[in-house]
């Protein structure tokens, strides 16, 4: 496991902190699961990502290669992460960044990126990978155009796969004590999987790489084809893994598995970590997760060992799957079942209020001083609990100014329909068109006992603050 005294000593720079993330053991999400699930917590890093691995091995192998000269340049085309960690270390080495991003990604990941310092462009996301205006494309361009610049080239630079090779994969092995059986990647760029699977299988050949892959993504089929069928990819909405081409950086031949996951199961499993297992990631990590979770049931053996990765912090996406208004935007998350019952609460501080009625036999002048007194415009006429009619401050008004004597009827002698009665349970849906003009009000009704009235601008105050 890890050295417990990793921590004991001052560290001479933030880069020495990459690595040696903890493994954790995931034990809510995995109820009714005997394999046990452990994440690879890579949210650790100082960076908050998996990609920090790569960003400062990038730049070191350029310098002792001289294609990185002090004062330099460092560009790439990036969905956030590895900007991150290009520009951390770019930050104490003394380089300047430019960073492309699809306008897809977040905007905490545009301003994170700034934050270091970095110069951000943002590009279209719906334009084909060779496309001019494409992130990588548009990378590579300013990287020629720039005196003195490197194109760091993640997704083609043997660097990335190497970098988790000679950290990720061999403390995977020695942190899990060489138990792992299975290890779930994504593939962005491939260098994890590649990097991770390449180790991993020469320390034990029976360990299965399985990628998870979003909807949308081309990877799955071209690996299921053997790599004859390149379909042409459709939009998705994590960020981080899929591909719309066939990286560099990755090798197919380590990988024994793909499983695609849709953008809402990774988003709901991105959310359930956080909320069941305190384990705050995007939404790479939940579709990365979900996975996991499959591949676990399917293997059913509490001695094999199954690894994922929390790829990256979910500060990153709290405008996006953690934004419930995003995920309702975007059809992510199921709209929220109002009840009456919920709101009467808000009409009445969450408390109980008597429902303002009249007996029948009540005279209209004192209904019409009841109605001014507490500023409402209809009451129910109730007799032995049960609603038996109704009465509007504009019908009697206009009665009594037509008819003065009206004033001294009783209620019963000018009352109007009942209002209908309804269960606090139902949806508020699903009595919006049981009011109108002619029924403006329904009757609140809770185990049996008249409890509340909903009136048409009580709906209209709801709809509006929807």
């Amino acid at each position: 496991m890890t050295s417990p005294k990793r921590d004991l000593h001052v560290y001479q720079s933030v880069l020495e902190t990459i690595g040696w993330t903890p493994l954790i053991r995931l034990t809510r999400v995995t109820r009714g699961i005997s394999t046990p699930v452990w994440v690879k917590t890579e949210n650790r890093n100082p960076g908050g990502s998996v990609k920090d691995r790569i960003g400062l091995e990038i730049i070191n192998r350029a310098e002792r290669e001289g294609r990185l000269k002090p004062g330099g340049t460092i560009v790439e085309g990036t969905s956030g992460n590895t900007g991150v960690a290009l520009a951390m270390a770019a930050a104490l080495k003394g380089y300047h960044c430019i960073f492309t991003m699809p306008d897809k990604m977040s905007q905490e990941k545009v301003r994170l990126l700034k934050a270091f310092g970095a110069q951000v462009i943002i590009t279209p996301t719906a334009v084909a990978p060779d496309h001019p205006d494409s992130y990588v494309m548009t990378a590579k361009r300013i990287a020629h155009e720039t005196p003195n610049a490197m194109l760091a080239d993640q997704f083609y630079n043997q660097t990335n796969p190497d970098a988790h090779a000679a950290t990720t994969g061999p403390e995977i092995w020695e942190q899990t004590e060489g138990r792992v059986t299975h290890v779930v990647c994504g593939v962005g760029t491939g260098g994890t999987i590649t990097g991770v699977g390449r180790y991993l299988k020469k320390m034990n050949t029976a360990i299965q790489m399985v990628c998870g892959d979003p909807v949308g993504s081309i990877l799955a089929e071209y690996w299921r084809s053997g790599g004859t069928n390149k379909t042409e990819g459709l939009p998705y909405k994590v960020e981080g893994i899929g591909q719309d081409k066939i990286p560099g950086t990755l090798d197919m031949k380590v990988i024994d598995e793909f499983q695609t996951v849709a953008d809402r199961d990774a988003f709901a499993m991105a959310r359930r970590l956080t909320r069941e297992e305190g384990l705050f990631s995007g939404g790479s990590s939940g579709l990365l997760v979900h996975v996991a979770l499959s591949v676990a049931r399917r293997v059913n053996d509490p001695n094999a060992c199954v690894v994922t990765f929390l790829c990256d912090a979910g500060e990153r996406y709290l405008s996006k799957v953690y934004s419930d208004e995003w995920m309702r935007e975007n059809q992510m998350l199921d709209q929220t079942r109002t009840t009456l019952a919920q709101i009467l609460d808000g009409k009445h501080g969450a408390s109980p209020a008597a429902v303002i009625s009249v007996a029948p036999q009540t005279p209209v002048r004192q209904a019409l001083g009841l109605m001014s007194l507490h500023d409402v415009s209809q009451l129910p006429v109730m007799e032995n609990g049960n609603c038996v009619g109704s009465v509007s401050e504009s019908g009697l008004s206009a009665g009594a100014l037509d008819n003065v004597k009206t004033l001294d009827l009783t209620v019963a002698d000018v009352m109007e329909s009942p209002f209908p009665t309804v269960e606090a349970g139902q949806p508020v849906d699903a009595i919006v068109k049981v009011l109108s003009k002619a029924n403006p009000a329904v009757l609140v009704r809770d185990s049996g006992v008249i409890c509340g009235i909903v009136t048409r601008s009580d709906m209209l105050a709801y709809l509006m603050a929807r």
